[in-house]
């Protein structure tokens, strides 16, 4: 085996967790572990529990020369100046320059990006997206985060605001986002929006739901994307209505998207993203009734490399690109 040339540090940082990893420079996970996030105490409190997370990581590998630090962040971030602008999941965190903080502690280069431009990068390095030209990725989990990468590179637009496409609205009379917008993708068929919209049917299913029911325990508030699963690989069929409708969502999405930018490539990665990808086939024949682009069946769709791990490499991934990261 050949010998790694640099190794990085990749720090996945989440609401309720910090998971930290050895990535090398061909994408490998050498080493990984979690602890847990104080999100919701000080702004101090929390980068204690991002250093913990670094500090372990170094202790348990006293051997390893360490290139640099990547750190992934959800919402909204300034990767030029390393700063966490400001995150839903991490309200502890608010203009807080992360990367700074992070280089004055180790004196490693400490890169910083949103979460799934983080992943989707990765992807393109050196997962699902290794060889095509335009990268189109989305991560599915309790939101819909995406990323657009072009020649390696990430697209970011003119202020940094570019691709935020879980935001984009499918439906301008539907159930009003986080975000504030009406009928954001996010809002239909994330983990939580596909739930939300099993429960709705649910009032009017009568003796349909009643196995979905049974699996939530008799409690509709109960049911998540987990419980449709399974109800789904059971035969149900009303989970089997939810989920052709959350295939039918996103081919619309990724109609209208093919549409606007087609690209080379579509990955799939979070959470949610080894259910739909069981879709995939279903997702791929509505794609062409909601797409004016004749060879947009052309276009292929595939589950992430990383699953879970996106966060870890995806942050690592920062420290590869370096200064090329952009377009």
């Amino acid at each position: 085996m050949p010998e790694d040339k640099e190794i990085f540090i990749g720090v996945d940082i989440g609401g309720t967790k910090v998971a930290a990893g050895l990535v090398n420079h061909r994408g490998d996970i050498l080493y990984k572990m979690r602890n847990a996030m104080d999100a919701n105490g000080t702004s101090e409190a929390a980068l204690a529990a991002v250093r913990q997370a670094i500090d372990t990581t170094l202790r348990e590998n006293p051997a390893t020369k360490i290139s640099g630090i990547g750190l992934s962040s959800p919402g909204a971030v300034d990767p030029h100046s390393g700063t966490v602008i400001k995150a839903t999941n991490l309200p502890c965190w608010h203009e807080f320059p992360l990367a700074d903080e992070i280089h004055r502690a180790y004196g490693l280069p400490s890169k910083l990006h949103n979460d799934a431009n983080a992943a989707g990068l990765a992807e393109a390095l050196w997962g699902a997206g290794v060889g095509y030209k335009c990268v189109f990725y989305a991560t599915v989990g309790t939101g819909i985060g995406t990323a657009i990468v072009f020649n390696r590179r990430l697209y970011l637009g003119r202020t940094g605001g570019a691709g935020e496409g879980g935001h984009m609205s499918i439906d301008y009379d539907g159930e009003r986002c986080r975000c504030g917008k009406p009928g954001c993708i996010e809002t239909l068929a994330a983990g939580p929006g596909i739930a939300r919209r099993a429960q709705r049917k649910l009032a009017t299913a009568g003796s349909r739901g009643k196995r979905l029911l049974e699996l939530a325990g008799g409690d509709p508030l109960r049911i998540t994307s987990e419980t449709i699963a399974r109800g789904w690989e059971e035969g149900d069929p009303f989970a089997t209505e939810v989920l052709e409708e959350t295939a039918d969502l996103l081919a619309i999405w990724f109609g209208n998207l093919i549409d606007f930018l087609e690209p080379d490539v579509i990955v799939v990665g979070g959470g949610v993203s080894t259910l739909v990808a069981r879709w995939f086939g279903r997702i791929r024949t509505q794609i062409v009734e909601w797409s004016v682009n004749p060879r947009c069946g052309e276009i292929p769709i595939f589950e992430a490399r990383y699953g879970p791990d996106s966060g870890i490499v995806g942050a690592a991934a920062l420290c590869v690109a370096g200064d090329h990261i952009t377009i």
